[in-house]
């Protein structure tokens, strides 16, 4: 717990990003290669979301969910990639105090949200394979689209939480924050008031989030194992396989760099590592997760071939 700041401290109005690495040669290489992963992620998104859009038989609950999970991930690179590359090319990337917040707003919002897709996605494979008659009711179009809000307002009031408790604190002194984007432990490091109560809050709002989505995805993949090891059919066993391999791969890039890197770093040494740890939580699963699903997933590269028959033609 920090002491509280002295009534005559000048407060911040602006941060110093320092960035990814502070070495010269370095900085245009690293310029090229998040441009090109940058790229990437918005037309591997962007593109996911136009084939679920134009194709008719991609409009089910698991591509509606998709259609989401990759309208985020495209958002969510807007957030902070934008300041990323400008820290390489700039003397001093400075982003305003309002700035700042915004950008952990909006990285919070996108982030949680992400969480409670995957969640539902995980649902939506269970009620698939393990209910296969009630599918059509249990996952009608109405609960899907309350499935999504709830989603959303759920990520919304974590990123709101989050935000609201660092506004509280005061800024004074250093203002240089040892990371590429407004992320809640470099900003913790920084306060010149006592930090208890968010780091607490931290704690209990992101362990609650992880813990419930966490046990969510166990249990409904432990009830999809028991009915696929009873199952009689071998093809009813690969096609089970196939539907959920692709969103086994993304919930374990997701929740295993989110955990690396979000596990509270104790020393200044721990807080470096998580900023590199951080670089495949943001800029790598974002980028892999369209790619995942594309490679992966028959129905995608059907719709890519008829999208593009229609155009040629």
């Amino acid at each position: 717990m920090k002491p509280i700041a002295k009534k005559n401290d000048s407060l911040v109005t602006q941060f110093i990003l320092m960035g990814l690495i502070d070495e010269p040669k370095l900085q245009l290489p690293l310029f090229f290669l998040f441009l090109v992963n940058y790229t990437v992620t918005v037309v591997g998104n962007m593109s996911l979301i136009v084939l679920i859009f134009l194709n008719s038989h991609l409009h089910t609950p698991m591509y509606f969910f998709l259609f989401n999970l990759s309208f985020i991930d495209f958002c969510y690179s807007f957030v902070f990639t934008p300041k990323m590359l400008m820290s390489f090319v700039s003397e001093r990337n400075i982003i305003s105090f309002a700035g700042c917040m915004t950008q952990l707003f909006f990285f919070c919002f996108f982030v949680n949200s992400e969480c409670y897709v995957l969640t539902v996605m995980a649902y939506d494979r269970y009620v698939a394979i393990c209910q296969p008659l009630l599918y059509t009711v249990v996952m009608s179009r109405r609960v899907c689209s309350l499935l999504m809000l709830g989603s959303y307002l759920l990520g919304f009031a974590g990123a709101l939480v989050h935000t609201g408790c660092m506004i509280r604190l005061n800024f004074c002194d250093s203002n240089l924050i040892n990371h590429y984007m407004c992320d809640i432990f470099p900003l913790l490091q920084l306060s010149c008031s006592s930090t208890y109560v968010n780091e607490l809050v931290s704690s209990v709002v992101v362990g609650t989030v992880v813990i419930v989505s966490s046990l969510i995805i166990f249990i409904s993949y432990a009830l999809i194992l028991y009915n696929v090891v009873h199952m009689s059919s071998a093809q009813g066993w690969s096609k089970a396989m196939s539907t959920c391999g692709s969103h086994i791969v993304t919930v374990g890039l997701f929740y295993g760099f989110g955990l690396l890197t979000h596990i509270k770093p104790s020393t200044a040494g721990a807080l470096g590592e998580g900023k590199f740890l951080s670089v495949f939580y943001t800029f790598g699963v974002p980028m892999l997760n369209p790619l995942i699903y594309s490679f992966r997933n028959k129905d995608v590269k059907l719709a890519l071939k008829r999208t593009l028959k229609r155009i040629t033609n």
